[in-house]
């Protein structure tokens, strides 16, 4: 997966609580498993008027325009600024890859539900919980300021915003790790290639009756 360091982008305000998997990928585009090809169908019920469907171009569908995605303003944003409990609801981790084939590489809210906060580091999206006061400043200055950006960076765990200000953030060491070195969990595995051929090879010679 993509490597994080520092992310430097426009934020996309989505001021609504409890937003659920299928608000972020409704469930009909959950037939494929690859990761790729469903940023155009983020957010699909609320970003457009007619019902989206796998394999649809999304080119000419009616869009609704009060919708924040669709508000010029915020075009090519890469850091999504949300409410509590984002990503709540059932657990597919599709939701995640809509927002990376998106292009956000950075969530912000008070609090994820619980596996989807944990799908989004094992996916490249950092994911950063501040409290809700902070947040609700960062709504304000967002929609008052066109083209309001922040900066995120990993390695020092800090948040610059436009007027100097720097918001510190936690994150468990072990994700910082894997975001650091874009590292999910086959590029994990991966890491001890060759303890693991070399196991397969001594067993394949002390039982090699498994591997007819």
């Amino acid at each position: 997966m993509q490597a994080f360091s520092v992310e430097k982008g426009i934020v996309i305000p989505l001021d609504r609580p409890n937003v659920d998997t299928d608000a972020i990928i409704p469930k009909q585009f959950l037939k494929s498993i690859q990761r790729s090809g469903f940023g155009p169908n983020l957010f699909d019920e609320w970003r457009y008027h007619d019902l989206g469907e796998p394999g649809k171009s999304c080119e000419g569908r009616p869009l609704n325009e009060d919708f924040v995605l669709n508000q010029t303003r915020y075009q090519g944003g890469t850091v999504l600024l949300a409410r509590e409990n984002f990503g709540c609801g059932s657990s597919r981790e599709h939701a995640v890859w809509a927002l990376d084939d998106f292009g956000i590489r950075v969530v912000i809210a008070p609090s994820f539900a619980d596996i989807f906060f944990s799908n989004t580091s094992k996916n490249g999206i950092l994911a950063i919980k501040l409290d809700e006061t902070t947040v609700d400043n960062l709504f304000d200055q967002v929609t008052a300021h066109t083209g309001y950006e922040l900066t995120v960076d990993l390695e020092n765990q800090q948040i610059t915003c436009p007027n100097g200000d720097i918001l510190d953030f936690e994150i468990d060491p072990f994700k910082k790790h894997c975001l650091l070195n874009g590292l999910d969990d086959i590029g994990l595995t991966l890491q001890h290639k060759t303890a693991i051929e070399t196991y397969e090879q001594r067993r394949q010679q002390e039982a090699p009756w498994l591997f007819t």
